[in-house]
């Protein structure tokens, strides 16, 4: 981990020096460079992730396709999801616009004798290793990115959102990033909390983000790959995952047309433990219901303004 953490902070410190730095000083904006060293952090995280991507799984997909992409114009669409996310396009607007208020905050109950709860303390000599922190932390940070995915598929106001991830009908590894800014804004706001209430260092927090992006990315790759009986259940795959965005059956629940299965990130423990799995998938198709043009072909945007903004008018009931 020591060398791991040696070499990334060194790349670190590379892409800063040669060209996030000169950059900041060209444009007149030097009282940023503190701020900025720390941005380019997500911006390295993100040019990593992305080569994974295009190196590993992209050919997965070439290798062993679950359908024929024929929808180019929608996946070009996810790319730009996926470079605004990951490249820390979004996280950076939010690092500068939302930080000072949670830093001033916590800073507050830090001066009032309000400490955080330093969860990987919890079992000294066993939690407070980095490896064993690093998964205490994800499956925390799991659980509460699946207690999460079930609202935004239970409550209508928040479906008008998530919806907009839901409605590629042809996924791929690209599709993650493909949703609303709101939602991402008040699931980003659930997990920073989180981390500052249980302690997680900054560092620890770049990685639960990071492996956590790499492994939906590949569950919601092109691809038909099975972690056979018990492997699917104890992480989530393909397989398990495009259940979830199968039309009327991965978010629907007992003929109604909210709720679902598979709503793990990570592990699917938590949607066994919650009795919302559903394994045995066999890659159905994708979308949501009423996008059929028998069910009234519902549009929800071609273009990311008009997805964002479409999002929106559903959520206050005129969509």
């Amino acid at each position: 981990m020591d060398t791991i953490t040696d070499l990334f902070s060194a790349a670190q410190q590379w892409l800063f020096e040669a060209a996030i730095q000169p950059l900041l000083f060209a444009m007149g904006m030097g009282n940023l460079v503190e701020d900025a060293f720390d941005a380019t952090m997500w911006l390295l995280v993100g040019v990593i992730q992305i080569v994974v991507l295009i190196a590993v799984i992209a050919p997965m997909q070439r290798w062993k396709p679950v359908e024929q992409v024929t929808d180019h114009r929608g996946i070009r669409l996810d790319m730009i999801y996926t470079v605004i996310h990951r490249l820390g396009i979004f996280r950076v607007a939010l690092f500068f616009a939302i930080d000072p208020l949670w830093n001033a905050m916590f800073g507050s109950l830090h001066v009032m004798g309000l400490s955080s709860f330093q969860l990987d303390q919890l079992w000294p000599g066993v939690t407070d290793g980095p490896i064993a922190s690093l998964l205490l932390y994800l499956l925390l940070f799991d659980l509460l990115g699946y207690l999460f995915h079930r609202a935004v598929h239970s409550y209508r106001w928040l479906w008008a959102l998530h919806s907009v991830h839901h409605s590629q009908r042809q996924m791929t590894m690209w599709s993650d990033d493909r949703n609303h800014l709101l939602e991402d804004l008040l699931h980003d706001t659930m997990l920073v909390i989180a981390s500052q209430l249980i302690g997680v260092a900054p560092g620890q927090f770049v990685a639960i983000v990071a492996i956590s992006n790499l492994i939906e990315s590949f569950s919601h790759a092109n691809v038909r790959v099975s972690f056979g009986r018990i492997g699917e259940k104890l992480i989530v795959g393909p397989r398990f995952h495009r259940l979830h965005h199968a039309i009327g059956l991965g978010h629907e629940s007992r003929g109604r047309r909210l709720g679902g299965h598979n709503f793990a990130v990570l592990f699917p423990i938590w949607d066994i433990l919650f009795g919302t799995a559903h394994f045995g998938g066999n890659y159905e198709a994708t979308g949501i219901r009423d996008q059929l043009p028998e069910e009234g072909g519902r549009e929800y945007g071609q273009g990311f303004f008009a997805q964002q903004w479409l999002g929106l008018k559903r959520m206050v009931g005129r969509g």
